[in-house]
């Protein structure tokens, strides 16, 4: 990404940036429109957080930036009135999911969870098969089940911890092409490695993504690593330590998660959304190719 004048100055003692008009005064605040490193003396409140002298300039009519009143996320997207929505939201259908889960029974997971092949008889409901049969959506709705109360509990709360900082710093149409391409992903390499009858579900690959992006955006702003670090070694330990993990969807979806992570946060701003959604598209496109490879190894 393109870097103002001074956006970029290192303090030797604590690394902070400095303001982009005083080099002299450390913050760890930045415009809201522009990225600059603004000091309070420098910081004009604007609809949502703080904007530059020259955006506040440039948004009055005279600079280049006609919309610079308007303010932008790190990544570019619309700054919002409720910046955690799609999070919301992207519980309250794992929580739906899960509760018709529990009213309907096994008949209701065995129709959407991930299972690459398998012809299982279940009275009343004819025969249930998997991914290379066709029934392609479970990639997709297997990423909305849970297995029990603890798997639930868990990757919703790990979602609002770590989505939430990261809708607002992408913005919803960003953030949620994150979550569901990472979530994509991971089932894609459960798909390909798992054994072909061995079921899978569960929000962890995309969850997983989210942290991938979650440690790009934290490295950009120069934060602490060592608690994202540590946390991460935990994940790892308990994805490789813990059975009945499945293992490939949280390694797909935290790698697809760092790649759209590192496109979505250090895009150049002349083509952000090109870049941006562009990877997105890759990513997407090479779940495809994995599913087709995978479909005619099986069938």
């Amino acid at each position: 990404m393109d870097q103002a004048p001074g956006s970029r100055q290192d303090d030797a003692q604590s690394g902070l940036p400095v303001c982009y008009r005083h080099p002299d005064r450390e913050t760890g605040i930045r415009c809201t429109r522009c990225e600059r490193p603004i000091c309070p003396k420098c910081m004009v409140s604007a609809s949502v957080g703080f904007q530059c002298p020259t955006c506040v300039r440039e948004g009055s009519g005279t600079g280049h930036a006609p919309d610079a009143s308007q303010p932008r996320t790190l990544a570019g997207g619309a700054v919002t009135a409720d910046p955690h929505l799609v999070t919301k939201i992207l519980i309250g259908l794992n929580l739906a999911f899960f509760l018709a889960q529990q009213a309907v029974g096994d008949t209701f997971t065995d129709r959407f969870d991930l299972i690459g092949r398998a012809i299982m008889p279940i009275l009343g409901y004819g025969e249930v098969q998997g991914v290379a049969e066709g029934q392609w959506y479970r990639l997709l709705t297997s990423m909305f089940l849970h297995g029990s109360y603890i798997h639930i509990l868990s990757n919703m709360l790990s979602l609002w911890w770590i989505g939430g900082p990261l809708e607002a710093a992408l913005g919803r149409a960003r953030y949620l092409a994150l979550y569901l391409v990472s979530g994509l992903a991971g089932s894609a390499l459960t798909y390909l490695i798992a054994e072909p009858n061995q079921a899978s579900l569960g929000a962890s690959g995309a969850v997983l993504g989210l942290f991938g992006a979650l440690v790009v955006l934290v490295r950009r702003q120069r934060y602490d690593m060592r608690p994202v670090i540590a946390l991460l070694v935990i994940t790892l330990i308990v994805t490789f330590g813990w059975s009945g993990v499945s293992w490939q969807a949280h390694v797909g979806g935290l790698i697809a998660g760092v790649v759209i992570g590192i496109a979505m946060i250090h895009a150049p701003r002349e083509r952000r959304a090109l870049v941006q959604y562009g990877t997105c598209a890759v990513v997407l496109a090479l779940v495809v190719v994995v599913t087709l490879l995978r479909t005619v190894q099986l069938t």
